[in-house]
């Protein structure tokens, strides 16, 4: 047998998407860039032609998912959604169980209309904010936060697989979906994911972490400082008459690039008084000069503070465990998270300018569990990492407004609770609402509402102009689903699908619809935890439908089991943006998401695959 026998088109194709699926769940490489790189060998091997690759970006499934990013954006531009959810979070009060059941249905309801994850960054700081005024610990909440906007599956637009199986169905003759079709599996999904998640996620708080929490208003100043180890790194500087660094700014010495030292706050003596303490706090910016007797409070490495300092004939000293932070009055420190789809992603700290954009200095980088304490300025910033910053409160504020990059959640700052409706928000009620009534209604085709919902978001100044829609979009995400969906072409030229779709109904076929059903149902739910939701779609819908078409039964409840399989992924923190991103704010490792998500995956599984035909019959 010559290698020529081998390379068949057939085994090609799956060989290009076992590459692509390593390369997806090692995760060091963009999912977009993967895709492209499969769609780009299909191309090469023949196995597509260009116009066939290409196909993808004009499918009505990525037009509309571009629609909905923007239509999102300006429903949280506004403010709508952030109103809404405290409003009725605020019902909860102190009640744990309340609070844990309403966190659940808002954001599943939330999550029907707009992006899972842009439902999670609102929601996450308010979530947050609320478990610390209540006394509680917020992990027991931000999990099930990411598990919920899944769930929410209630209408077509909830998530991109009920888009990507109507698109199927609809292309192969059948009669597309109601805008409402799912609302029966989401009120299932809700209610079992309420049920198995209320007893589940008391395994993520632990009685010591209960106990802390009702003794403090969320986490302190010197709470930070010890979880970062700040004291083990903060000196106290004092400048002295003939030091070099007299009379300059710290934007010409360039301390941070040359010695890896970050300067966060200068005391200054102002004058002489026996009874009151006379100095003046200032945090430390590129403009702040450095004059005799100043006192710079100094975080890095010890060889690096020894070397700035035997430089520029400096005198230091370690500072104490509460002495960095317990003395600010203008300032402190906090945590942000790096949003999923933030401009800063594949950026280092020197890159972004940070002081000089955001007004604050970065500290610190944790990364799942771990942190990176120096030689952050050159660090790469990634979805999910949590920064600790210094700056003056009212600059830490102002972050609370930058959400489409960061989450400020680190200080439980009661502006993380107060809403302001800005005036355009019923406007942006009454686009919604309409776009809503033309889908249901079907009075105009759905990319077309959604499509016109976008431009009135912008022509109507929910979104302050056509830049910011732009910016809005998760090109990521839109570029994975367009080189993705031409690989089901490409298993209907090679015969893949084929191959796939008799394989199951060859082994499970004799055993009936509900063994195939199970089969097509686990081996989606299986993939979802390496590679993308949406992805995972693409891939076994049109394995889907054939497998139901070869059976000779209704492929509906088939298609059903893709999108729901491939949305309803709990066990790990990768398969879905939500997941990833309370990852860091919660605190969690691999294991939390296995030890609670696998079992409610698994209990979903099998009650949707007895649902499913009932409400869709064989």
């Amino acid at each position: 047998m010559d290698l020529s026998s081998l390379l068949t088109p057939m085994n090609i194709t799956l060989i290009i998407l076992f590459i692509a699926a390593f390369f997806f769940m090692q995760g060091k490489v963009r999912s977009d860039l993967v895709a492209i790189c499969a769609l780009l060998a299909l191309v090469i091997f023949d196995i597509l032609s260009p116009t066939e690759a290409l196909a993808g970006f004009s499918n009505s499934v990525v037009i509309m998912m571009v629609g909905l990013f923007v239509v999102g954006a300006g429903i949280f531009r506004t403010g709508l959604a952030k109103m809404i959810s405290s409003k009725i979070l605020h019902l909860a009060g102190n009640n744990e169980n309340k609070l844990f059941v309403l966190i659940m249905l808002v954001t599943a309801s939330i999550g029907a209309f707009v992006s899972n994850t842009g439902t999670v960054a609102v929601m996450m700081p308010i979530i947050i904010s609320m478990a610390a005024s209540a006394n509680i610990n917020s992990r027991r909440y931000l999990m099930p936060l990411a598990f919920a906007s899944s769930m929410g599956m209630f209408t077509l637009i909830s998530t991109p697989p009920n888009l990507v199986i109507n698109n199927a169905l609809i292309e192969a003759g059948y009669d597309g979906l109601a805008f409402f079709s799912f609302a029966p599996i989401g009120f299932v999904a809700l209610s079992v994911g309420i049920i198995v998640l209320f007893f589940l996620t008391k395994f993520l708080v632990t009685k010591n972490d209960t106990s802390g929490n009702k003794k403090k208003q969320g986490k302190s100043l010197i709470e930070l400082a010890q979880e970062y180890q700040l004291q083990q790194q903060s000196y106290r500087i004092e400048v002295r008459y003939d030091s070099p660094l007299l009379s300059k700014n710290l934007k010409e010495l360039r301390i941070a690039t040359n010695y890896d030292v970050s300067i966060t706050k200068i005391v200054r003596k102002v004058g002489n008084s026996r009874f009151r303490k006379n100095v003046v706090e200032e945090v430390a910016g590129p403009k702040s000069t450095i004059l005799k007797d100043d006192i710079l409070y100094c975080h890095g490495d010890l060889e690096n503070i020894e070397r700035f300092v035997s430089e520029n004939n400096l005198f230091f000293e370690r500072v104490n465990d509460k002495e960095p932070f317990s003395d600010f009055q203008e300032s402190g420190i906090a945590e942000i998270f790096v949003m999923p789809n933030s401009r800063l992603i594949n950026r280092t700290i020197s890159e972004i300018r940070f002081r000089e954009e955001y007004n604050v200095n970065v500290l610190g980088i944790q990364r799942q569990n771990e942190y990176k304490m120096q030689d952050i300025k050159d660090t790469k910033l990634h979805s999910g990492d949590a920064l600790l910053i210094q700056g003056t409160w009212k600059d830490l504020a102002n972050l609370d407004e930058r959400q489409d990059d960061l989450v400020l959640v680190g200080q439980p700052l009661k502006e993380a609770s107060k809403v302001t409706l800005d005036q355009k928000a019923p406007i942006a009620a009454i686009i919604m609402l309409l776009m809503i009534l033309a889908m249901v209604f079907e009075v105009l085709p759905s990319v077309i509402a959604i499509m016109l919902a976008a431009v009135l978001m912008v022509a109507t100044g929910c979104l302050r102009n056509v830049e910011e829609a732009y910016n809005s979009i998760n090109w990521e995400s839109i570029v994975l689903i367009g080189a993705m969906l031409p690989m089901a072409t490409a298993f209907q030229n090679t015969g893949v699908d084929t191959l796939i779709s008799g394989s199951l109904v060859g082994q499970l076929g004799d055993m009936g619809p509900y063994a195939l059903l199970a089969g097509i149902y686990f081996c989606t739910s299986l993939l979802t935890m390496f590679i993308s939701n949406t992805a995972t779609a693409v891939l076994f819908t049109p394995i889907a439908l054939k497998a139901a078409i070869g059976m000779g039964v209704s492929p509906y409840p088939f298609l059903f089991a893709v999108a729901v399989a491939a949305s309803m992924c709990f066990a790990s923190p990768f398969s879905t943006p939500p997941n990833a991103l309370v990852m860091s704010a919660g605190r969690y490792s691999f294991m939390d998401y296995v030890k609670v998500g696998l079992p409610l995956q698994i209990i979903m599984g099998i009650i949707m695959i007895m649902i499913l035909p009932l409400l869709f019959p064989f």
